[in-house]
């Protein structure tokens, strides 16, 4: 049973758990569950979705009931008029805050305008060696994209050289590796958190909030990190 966290006449939101896939993929032949047909099951109506967000990524997925509230916020998305934030928990310490502007190339090789502002929430330094290091280091931020492109904060993240946990494509093999051995998780730790945008339909200001999922909130706690 998906959470449901927001619902009208027009829109319904999950928090979606990491690992399931928002429709098919044939990148993904292995996935037997799917987040758009499990809500038509669950609500017992067509719904389609209005964005995309990575099988790994957790947090607030939006579907659209009708078409036009459909081409409505997917209008919004594309634009960059919606206001979105990620939790993540990235290697090292990070900046307090930083502006990270960095283009990215479409599969074509075309360079797209991208723009990430994030802000350090939390600091962590655990008593666990890594490598040639006597300690390891982490940081919880919460992150804001004004730009949509394909796995821009992962994408992101890594160029500053502070990769997302749990990352495989862009992340560090390294890091990933001992959080298996270690703690035995396997979970990419970024997460959609919040989410404001201007209802395309009754024109009200929508704003969606979702909780962390079990798997996040357990690094956390290891980490002695509290939101």
């Amino acid at each position: 049973m998906l959470e449901i966290i927001y619902q009208d006449e027009n829109l319904i939101a999950i928090n979606k758990p990491h690992g399931l896939l928002v429709h098919q993929s044939s990148i993904a032949r292995d996935a037997t569950e799917f987040a758009l047909q499990m809500l038509r099951d669950q609500v017992g109506k067509h719904v389609s979705p209005v964005h995309r967000l990575d099988r790994k990524t957790s947090g607030i997925l939006l579907f659209a009931f009708d078409k036009p509230t459909e081409i409505g916020m997917q209008q919004q998305f594309m634009n960059g008029e919606t206001d979105k934030k990620y939790l993540s928990i990235l290697r090292g310490f990070t900046a307090d805050e930083m502006d990270i502007d960095y283009p990215l190339a479409k599969e074509n090789g075309t360079l797209q305008d991208s723009f990430t502002h994030f802000k350090t929430l939390q600091r962590a330094e655990i008593d666990v060696p890594f490598g040639k290091f006597s300690t390891s280091r982490y940081s919880l931020v919460e992150a804001k994209p004004t730009t949509g492109r394909m796995h821009q904060l992962r994408r992101h993240f890594s160029h500053i050289l502070h990769p997302i946990i749990g990352d495989r494509t862009h992340g560090c093999n390294k890091q990933n590796k001992f959080f298996k051995e270690q703690w035995d998780m396997t979970t990419m730790l970024l997460h959609a958190s919040e989410l404001t945008f201007v209802h395309p339909i009754t024109n009200q200001k929508i704003y969606i909030k979702a909780s962390l999922h079990q798997e996040f909130k357990r690094v956390m706690q290891f980490m002695n990190m509290d939101l």
